[in-house]
């Protein structure tokens, strides 16, 4: 069969068309899934109760997700209980679409993985870390009637007194429990750890008279230190805590290694498609550096971080091993 010019220039024309079209029809797969989906809500799970210091910077955080997404529905679903555990297998479960968010603590990722042989999650395979927003730290504090003002009387008073002080922590393994650990293995002391549900139990437990020492977390702390309801006896930070500049740090007054900063950061669900990852670390990063978010940073004493991604995953590693070292010194095990 011959075409003359002018077919062969339609039937070049139709093919290059019709190859067009079915490009078109074609899944766009260098292209990431769009985040958010219109109309499905963002939940923040949080593993601690409402009330508690981490529930309080969440919801900041998914206020100002809404914000900069247009209205888009952001929750905070709380998960509290047994050392982050239920929280963190809700999330490691959920759909990798960027939707479902963990915002949590130090614990969850790099000291329960040496605490306990066996979790209910994977802390690298079930998770995406997306953006470390917070830098914090904890004060060791008493009821304002504790019959010590400092770290050295506090460890002659324990000293005299050999398990008959309580320290409260706001759960098994938790950095709370971590410290109070390290402070009698620095001091040679012995004292009892009453574990609670949540850093808000806790600082009741303290204020009622149900402990004697709390190292408690940074923006609760400084509430009940100037409210009258504790006294602060050190931080457990490698410099003194901004907002308590009066308050000598742990190692200043005589006691070593009890300088290790914490952090509160979101992670995702394992697997997310890095294009999403990336887009919600950038979207959390920003929300870390924003006005609102410095001024609470700022009131707890703390510090801003907005470390995303690739940085924040490093982080969680250096961590995971720094504090694995302490706990295998400390021969702490929760299982």
């Amino acid at each position: 069969m011959t075409f003359t010019l002018l077919q062969r220039r339609w039937l070049l024309s139709a093919v290059a068309v019709a190859g067009l079209a079915g490009l078109a029809t074609r899944p766009a797969l260098a292209q990431a899934p769009n985040w958010p989906i219109a109309g499905k809500p963002i939940r923040i799970v949080v593993p601690f109760p409402a009330g508690s210091g981490s529930d309080a910077t969440a919801r900041v955080i998914a206020k100002l997700m809404t914000d900069e997404l247009g209205g888009a529905n952001v929750i905070v679903d709380n998960k509290p209980g047994a050392g982050t555990f239920i929280g963190a297998q809700d999330v490691a479960r959920s759909p990798a679409d960027g939707h479902t968010l963990l915002y949590t603590i130090v614990i969850t990722h790099t000291q329960n993985p040496h605490l306990y042989a066996k979790l209910p999650y994977d802390p690298v395979k079930d998770f995406t870390p997306l953006a470390q927003m917070v830098k914090s730290a904890t004060v060791l504090i008493a009821p304002p009637d504790a019959p010590f003002n400092n770290v050295q009387e506090l460890v002659t008073y324990a000293k005299a007194n050999p398990g008959k002080l309580n320290y409260a922590s706001f759960s098994q393994g938790s950095t709370s429990h971590l410290n109070g650990e390290l402070l009698q293995m620095r001091t040679g002391t012995k004292m009892t750890h009453v574990p609670y549900k949540g850093t808000a139990d806790a600082s009741r437990a303290l204020v009622a008279g149900e402990v004697q020492l709390y190292f408690d977390g940074t923006a609760t702390a400084v509430q009940l230190i100037k409210a009258g309801k504790a006294k602060g006896l050190g931080t457990a930070t490698p410099t003194r805590v901004p907002v308590l500049p009066d308050l000598p740090t742990i190692g200043e007054q005589g006691v070593k290694g009890l300088d290790i900063v914490g952090w509160q950061g979101l992670f995702g669900p394992g697997n997310m498609d890095p294009a999403v990852a990336k887009k919600v670390g950038d979207l959390l990063a920003k929300i870390a550096r924003s006005p609102d978010m410095l001024k609470l940073i700022d009131a707890q004493g703390n510090e801003p971080s907005g470390a995303s991604g690739p940085a924040f995953a490093a982080i969680v590693k250096n961590d995971s091993e720094r504090w694995g070292e302490v706990i295998k010194a400390a021969n702490i095990k929760l299982d």
